[in-house]
């Protein structure tokens, strides 16, 4: 699927989730049937629902109606910490598997999807398994979102250049 974009952030709170929702608004205007999906999100509240996270809920809000919040944020906890921390202390790793499951059962709804990441581009994501890893499986283009604030020129082009590295394609930063 050439629309499929992964979004990732200089860091945490870089405005990605914004950038998502963004893209998935200006994709939804021109025609496309766009979804969001976030396949690993902490620091989620629950809720009469479950579990929800608020950038889930986001990507949930500007996505193709119909779509359930477990087919947007499959993995969710509660704990506002990296997500190899709490996917061990939770005994429920994350797994390359189960993230392109999600993905695939998405591309069956949507045209377009905005992927976005947690955290920067180098998050652990388990054992010795960073979010690259797993973008680079998927082949997903890369769209950089870069936190506005003091450093931010340098953290652009360190993670600008990581993501080049890794050979994957940086559409936009």
């Amino acid at each position: 699927m050439k629309n499929c974009w992964f979004i990732t952030g200089t860091d945490t709170d870089a405005g990605k989730t914004v950038a998502t929702c963004g893209l998935l608004q200006a994709a939804a205007q021109r025609g496309w049937r766009a979804a969001g999906y976030k396949p690993v999100a902490s620091g989620a509240e629950m809720t009469a629902e479950g579990l929800r996270n608020r950038d889930g809920l986001l990507l949930q809000r500007y996505s193709l109606s119909g779509l359930h919040y477990a087919e947007i944020n499959p993995l969710t906890f509660a704990e506002a910490t990296s997500p190899h921390i709490v996917s061990q202390a939770e005994n429920r790793p994350v797994t390359a598997q189960a993230m392109s499951a999600g993905l695939q059962h998405l591309k069956t709804k949507a045209d377009w999807i905005a992927v976005e990441g947690a955290g920067g581009w180098f998050t652990p994501l388990g054992e010795g398994f960073l979010y690259p890893e797993w973008v680079i499986r998927e082949q997903l283009p890369v769209i950089l979102v870069v936190g506005m604030k003091l450093g931010c020129i340098n953290h652009a082009l360190l993670t600008a250049e990581a993501i080049q590295a890794s050979g994957q394609v940086l559409a936009a930063g």
